[in-house]
């Protein structure tokens, strides 16, 4: 049983070191900045005798992810870490600018140089679970929510994939493209074809889609459409030959295509950017389907979509059941600081931080 079974069976308050599966070198300071280190062995010379709160916040309104993962760091890394007293926010609270997420007291010598690494896992998973939440968010704009299918494989290092996304699913998305994506919160991956697969059928939509069917039965039937560049032709041509057992379109055109539905009727032209996939080129898509009778068939619209373009597509009504998105996900832009607060139990900050308490924290046992 993965641990995430267990903190929704109220078994675990949180995820371990068994999901995250550190780096060892974390305890050598391999990861931390040198100055943390250097900062460790003179407080052990001069000022061993200290107990110090740090305290970590951000300055946007954005949801929390990797309290769970650093605690877990802290629990593993610091020294004596039953000695030290945590508190903390959890994995998917919304937070405010300014707002003490975490706080971490004892002394500065057995965790300080957890710092920076703290940092960075709030920044990066706090990140894209907001990313993720204003995107599934937008998609239900025109009051149905669409769902959000993650697809951030090809836009950063493999090795980011099952932060990336435990991320996703804190965010609102649980239609991931990896295994490894699912790895921390239980399910598998999901997917249908890439461009690759109908090159090898020699572009033949039909052909490849067969072998598909016939190599994955009891998957729900979605074909890419757009090989051609001629997503209504080519969807037509795969929902004539597949009728019910077809359950969906992928529409993924380039950004520096035009569709062959906009040179065949160039009289629709003139007040949009006609580019990749568009609203124009949906709406007629979809009253083609629904002409030939095949309502139920599904469009799934990917390739260069963020918040704000779904937004603007779901006030617009455009016919898209489900959408995709990738490297708008993954923009790491919100940063995380940490700063010692209180010594010896006064307070004492550099100048412009001073301790803020939270009464939303939560002793970590």
């Amino acid at each position: 049983m993965k641990e995430i079974e267990q903190k929704m069976q109220g078994k675990i308050k949180r995820l371990t070191n068994k999901t995250f599966k550190f780096d060892e070198r974390v305890r050598d300071g391999w990861f931390s900045a040198v100055y943390f280190l250097k900062t460790r062995n003179i407080v052990e010379k001069y000022r061993s005798n200290n107990t110090v709160t740090m305290q970590f916040f951000q300055k946007e309104h954005a949801i929390l992810c990797g309290t769970d993962e650093v605690i877990a760091l802290i629990k593993t890394f610091a020294k004596n870490p039953d000695e030290l007293e945590i508190r903390s926010l959890k994995d998917g609270d919304k937070i405010t600018p300014f707002e003490t997420v975490l706080t971490v007291t004892g002394p500065y010598q057995n965790f300080g140089y957890l710092e920076g690494i703290i940092d960075g896992i709030f920044a990066r998973r706090t990140s894209v679970a907001t990313n993720v939440y204003n995107v599934v968010k937008a998609a239900r704009l025109s009051g149905k929510q669409k769902p959000v299918i993650f697809m951030g494989d090809r836009d950063d290092h493999f090795t980011q994939q099952s932060g990336d996304g435990y991320a996703a699913y804190i965010g609102g998305s649980t239609a991931q493209a990896t295994h490894a994506m699912n790895e921390w919160w239980g399910k598998k991956g999901m997917g249908t074809m890439p461009h690759a697969l109908i090159q090898l059928f020699e572009g033949d939509v039909v052909a490849a889609t067969q072998a598909y069917y016939e190599t994955y039965p009891t998957d729900e039937l979605t074909a890419l459409v757009d090989y051609n560049n001629d997503v209504i032709t080519d969807s037509l041509k795969v929902a004539r030959a597949f009728g019910e057992k077809l359950k969906g379109v992928r529409v993924d055109t380039s950004r520096t295509m035009v569709d062959q539905y906009f040179c065949r009727n160039p009289q629709v032209m003139g007040s949009f950017d006609p580019r990749g996939v568009n609203p124009p080129l949906l709406f007629a898509l979809r009253e083609a389907l629904d002409k030939e009778g095949f309502q139920h068939v599904k469009i799934i619209a990917t390739g260069g979509f963020n918040a704000e373009r779904i937004a603007a597509y779901e006030k617009q009504q455009v016919p898209v059941d489900i959408y995709g998105v990738g490297s708008s996900l993954l923009k790491i832009h919100i940063g995380f600081t940490g700063d010692n607060v209180i010594l010896n139990g006064k307070e004492q900050a550099k100048a412009g931080r001073k301790y803020r308490d939270n009464p939303r924290l939560e002793v970590v046992e």
